[in-house]
């Protein structure tokens, strides 16, 4: 069975914010999720900087030949 407990780390412990589901040892993995104040590594995209850089064909939503046995 796998559960999902929302917690805080701090000061070396993590405090869940409810009890878990389980009644003895049980393992559990930890995954550490950023927070807004901490710095991000490398820069953010700006939307919007492809505009214009990508073309589709006039006849992108035309059907096949090889496949007008099947439609």
């Amino acid at each position: 069975m796998l559960t999902t407990i929302e917690g805080i780390y701090e000061n070396g412990k993590v405090i869940l914010k409810e009890s878990p589901p389980v009644k003895k040892n049980s393992k559990v993995l930890v995954t550490f999720m950023g927070s807004d104040n901490q710095p991000t590594n490398g820069q953010k995209r700006k939307l919007g900087s492809m505009t214009g850089t990508i073309k589709m064909s006039d006849d992108f939503n035309e059907s096949l030949d090889d496949l007008s046995d099947y439609i």
